[in-house]
């Protein structure tokens, strides 16, 4: 019956979702905390209109959390499912197919700022238990939802927010995670972990007429620039002292699993935009995603960089770096390695500062491959989908590692993005197919959980 309930309510779930993403719950944007307060009342309310009988809005900085309870099954599994109502922020004049929050339905897609990331893949749990107890009085195992409101800004405080509550569970859903195609589902294994840096060089005390100074001041830019060529070698590998040296080989059944998964650098290319293949040698593009870690450049800011240049050396350059790491590495010890090979490598003649703030940090996380909920999962995405389940990994981060310890509990991963999705761009957009066939994912899994 739940296929057939969702195909029924498919209009409802479009329009429920277009009126969530109306709202601008942008992350770390202060005149925006009233939108995510909203956002979180919005969520609550519908979770009451469910059936939960436990709803509550947490506060946490100005980004409250939504936590609910439906546990009406002694002995049955606990699970906890954990997402995201936050999003990032979105440049209105660079949306061509709508304002990012102005949503609109275009060929089989929502477009608007979290459509995927992550309000979509919240709506699929919604629908997803709304189809699995359409003809019972309960959910089949006692679930937990717990989704925050500052995920896109580093969960910095999820932690207290765990500690504060005692939350447990037998297992976690975590669901801000990304499928591999359409027409080929796979279960998610792990998501690496993330440390942030924020790297200011400074040059003359003030900007400087280049015609004054000129070939005789340190220029800033010039030293970043000279920074971030020495990242990676000529073989794509990062030049961090330390930075591989805890990290094994991937093992042989991960790299047939990636094997088996259906890619071509044509399709890669075509659903995300990304110009070419690059990366460290030796590893397939898809290995290189899930199982290696790596350094990110995601913004350099120096000079005039809108408007007429004014012809100045510029006093100061900044670059925003990503290290995404795999769970063998600690973030502190690749925390301290980058700080080393900052000071190690900067050119002379400037100054700088290294900024790595601690609570946005994430380590990596690998779900047990020999957890039973992995199979039950594929098996869930067999009913949903239509077609067997392989098995991925996820190239981004989250808190996974942070609920597992805090919680108790093994993570699990499902969610409903794909890479065409254009997660944190603009046009951000989710297939409606796919939600649907995620919610009965959801379904059969609280199902064949209880079982």
């Amino acid at each position: 019956m739940t296929r057939p309930f969702l195909d029924d309510h498919r209009d409802e779930m479009i329009a429920e979702l277009i009126g969530w993403l109306r709202l601008r719950s942008v992350a770390g944007v202060p005149e925006h905390g009233p939108d995510v307060a909203r956002s979180a009342n919005w969520l609550a309310g519908v979770l009451r209109g469910i059936g939960f009988p436990t709803v509550e809005v947490w506060p946490a900085d100005g980004a409250p959390a939504v936590y609910a309870e439906w546990c009406a099954v002694p002995g049955a599994p606990t699970v906890l499912v954990y997402s995201h109502h936050d999003v990032r922020a979105a440049k209105d004049d660079l949306w061509a197919e709508t304002p990012p929050f102005e949503p609109a339905v275009r060929d089989g897609r929502v477009y608007g700022r979290g459509a995927s990331d992550a309000k979509g893949q919240v709506l699929a749990h919604l629908w997803g238990l709304r189809a699995h107890v359409a003809d019972r009085d309960a959910p089949a195992v006692n679930l937990k939802l717990l989704v925050e409101g500052e995920e896109e800004t580093g969960s910095a405080h999820l932690s207290d927010l765990l500690d504060e509550h005692e939350v447990s569970a037998d297992l976690i859903v975590f669901s801000d995670t990304l499928l591999w195609r359409a027409d080929h589902p796979a279960v998610c294994l792990s998501v690496r972990g993330m440390v942030n840096a924020e790297l200011e060089v400074y040059g003359p005390g003030r900007d400087i007429h280049g015609g004054v100074v000129s070939g005789v001041a340190p220029n800033p830019i010039v030293a970043l620039s000279t920074l971030i060529a020495r990242l990676h070698d000529d073989k794509g590998r990062v030049t961090v002292p330390g930075f591989y040296d805890t990290v094994p080989e991937i093992p042989e059944q991960t790299r047939a699993d990636y094997a088996d998964l259906p890619y071509t650098d044509e399709d890669w290319l075509a659903r995300t935009e990304s110009r070419s293949v690059d990366g460290e040698a030796g590893y397939t593009p898809l290995e290189r995603l899930w199982a290696r870690p790596g350094i990110e450049v995601l913004t350099v800011v120096a000079g005039d960089p809108d408007g007429p240049s004014r012809g100045a050396v510029p006093s100061m350059a900044s670059a925003s770096l990503t290290v995404h790491t795999v769970p063998e590495q600690k973030i502190n010890d690749v925390a301290d390695q980058l700080r080393r090979w900052v000071a190690e490598t900067m050119p002379p003649g400037v100054d700088y500062e290294l900024t790595i703030p601690e609570l946005v940090a994430q380590e990596a996380y690998h779900t047990p491959r020999d957890l039973p909920a992995v199979q039950v999962l594929a098996d869930a995405m067999a009913d949903g989908f239509g077609k067997p389940a392989g098995r991925m990994g996820n190239a981004g981060g989250g808190p996974a590692e942070l609920l597992s310890r805090k919680v108790g509990a093994p993570v699990l991963f499902f969610g409903t993005g794909l890479p065409e999705d254009r997660w944190h761009d603009s046009d951000e957009r989710v297939s409606i197919d796919v939600l649907v066939k995620g919610a009965a994912t959801l379904a059969s899994l609280w199902e064949r959980l209880a079982r």
